[in-house]
């Protein structure tokens, strides 16, 4: 159950946050060729802690560092992508599933970032966004000590 500050119960902000949880994971359990091209959330992320930090990871073919905007806000990393459409003279598509035009992701981290620290890197159409753990969330050893 969630509780504000003075430990007061507050139904409402579980329900959202189950909310959004069944609403971001809906499409992961989907078999690939039963959604149109496009339907699932693009692009798709892996995301993982690594030591002091929380790990994101896009696949973004054919994506230019400038075609990327990149914000962490409020405890959300947004991931703005445009891929631009390359129109061919005399091209006839039999099959088209690279989406092109511009999309965004939004991900609610579940610790709490450094946004001063953050890093971000395109290697051969893999982003890795590096995104450096709070002090306070970092765990911390607690001494037990005998009476």
């Amino acid at each position: 159950m969630v509780r504000n500050m003075f430990g007061i119960p507050q139904p409402w902000q579980q329900f959202r946050r189950e909310m959004d949880r069944l609403v971001s994971n809906v499409f992961d359990y989907i078999p690939d060729g039963l959604l149109p091209a496009g339907a699932r959330s693009l692009p798709a992320l892996n995301v993982w802690e690594e030591g002091e930090a929380l790990k994101v990871e896009a696949e973004l073919p054919g994506v230019r560092p400038d075609d990327l905007e990149i914000s962490v806000v409020g405890g959300e990393l947004t991931l703005k992508v445009g891929r631009p459409d390359v129109e061919q003279a005399d091209v006839k598509y039999h099959r088209r599933e690279r989406s092109v035009g511009t999309f965004a992701r939004v991900l609610r981290l579940p610790i709490e970032v450094d946004v001063d620290r953050v890093q971000a890197d395109l290697r051969n159409g893999v982003l890795t966004i590096t995104l450096p753990k709070t002090e306070a969330a970092k765990p911390r050893k607690i001494n037990v000590t005998s009476g």
